[in-house]
């Protein structure tokens, strides 16, 4: 849970600054789409994006990261595969033929960070994960269309949870998105189902992490003994997509593209 605190409200420099950290994001997934292919480890993956973002100047946001309860992060990113919904840790596992991969990724850069996650195929997948992917693709489309000033934070988990329920998929519900700026994790918490109409309203200069979390089968999560990778408690696969966005006056500010 993220501790009760006022919602902060950033300036356009604090965004810009925001916006900087959030290319990088956005370059370490662009390379992870091209290597994430059949026999490349996890762990070379995770090398390979903490060279990147120490190479322009930033600092890994997840690695020693330590919420209350947890044993430090012990990785630069997330690789989740097939049935692990997020906080895959990378390792020695060789990606493989079919699989689905998500990856979550955060940056630090001087005050700020940016955070995005995205789920790619390995290799050729099967018409079900093709459709999950796309569906929480477009669950995260469909929740930045309600980022928009006079709107209610409840109003972006409706929208996801209408657009995966109507394809027939779960949204977990034990994960949400959050605020972000400079901390990684700040108010507002996000869920990614609800009610419309509740919660905070969305004000200009609001900076948040939204994140669909999206199950082929139910929606209930367990957490394995290193405390803290989460899989589908069916052992159905599952994907995940997330962008840094930033509410202005004009609409919805993805910070998290290249």
């Amino acid at each position: 849970m993220i501790e009760a605190r006022p919602i902060t409200l950033r300036s356009a420099a604090e965004i810009g600054a925001m916006r900087e950290a959030g290319r990088i994001v956005a370059e370490v997934h662009s390379m992870v789409r091209e290597l994430a292919r059949p026999g490349i480890t996890t762990g070379e993956l995770d090398r390979r994006s903490e060279e990147l973002i120490r190479a322009r100047g930033g600092v890994p946001a997840f690695r020693g990261y330590r919420p209350p309860g947890r044993v430090p992060f012990p990785a630069t990113i997330c690789t989740s595969i097939d049935e692990v919904i997020v906080h895959g840790i990378p390792g020695k596992r060789r990606l493989e033929d079919g699989q689905v991969l998500s990856v979550d990724v955060g940056v630090r850069l001087g005050d700020y960070f940016g955070d995005a996650a995205l789920t790619v195929p390995v290799g050729r997948v099967d018409d079900e994960a093709e459709r999950l992917i796309s569906v929480t693709a477009g669950s995260l489309e469909a929740a930045a269309e309600q980022v928009r000033v006079g709107n209610r934070i409840s109003d972006i988990g409706a929208a996801v949870q209408a657009h995966v329920e109507a394809a027939g998929f779960s949204v977990v519900r034990d994960f949400v998105g959050h605020g972000i700026g400079t901390a990684l994790h700040e108010p507002p918490e996000i869920p990614n189902f609800g009610r419309p109409g509740y919660g905070p309203r969305i004000r200009a200069g609001m900076v948040l992490a939204i994140e669909p979390m999206v199950n082929a089968g139910g929606w209930r999560t367990r957490e394995l003994d290193d405390g803290w990778t989460a899989v589908t408690a069916d052992g159905s696969r599952s994907a995940h997509f997330e962008h840094t966005i930033a509410v202005t006056q004009e609409g919805p500010l993805v910070l998290t593209l290249p």
